[in-house]
């Protein structure tokens, strides 16, 4: 039997770009990527924590150590610059893996998007 689980979380991220005119995703900063064990194309679940939305996406490299958060598309209209944003990937294992399983989990500081 398979279980998902959460696989990696960005956890409390700055929205730093919103483009209604970009065909879609969201842009991560490949360090956040690399911290988290997020790759490009992998769905995505974000919550906006200002205003509560959730919606899922898909993940596009943004420029390394820029703190790039950006929401491209329709997602852009879900959120405002300067909201404070949760992304989690999910992954499916076997469940007696599931239980051993440690997620990636990051707390980047929320004023620059780096590191901490």
């Amino acid at each position: 039997m398979l279980v998902e689980v959460l696989k990696s979380k960005i956890h409390r991220v700055t929205v730093t770009e919103a483009n209604l005119n970009y065909i879609g995703s969201i842009t991560i900063d490949e360090d956040l990527m690399d911290a988290s064990n997020i790759i490009e194309n992998e769905k995505v679940l974000v919550v906006n924590i200002n205003n509560g939305e959730r919606f899922e996406t898909y993940v596009i490299k943004g420029e390394r150590g820029s703190g790039t958060i950006g929401l491209n598309g329709a997602a852009a209209r879900l959120v405002q610059i300067g909201d404070i944003l949760l992304i989690m990937a999910y992954a499916l294992l076997e469940i007696e893996e599931a239980k051993k399983f440690k997620p990636s989990i990051i707390f980047p500081d929320t004023r620059t998007n780096k590191l901490i």
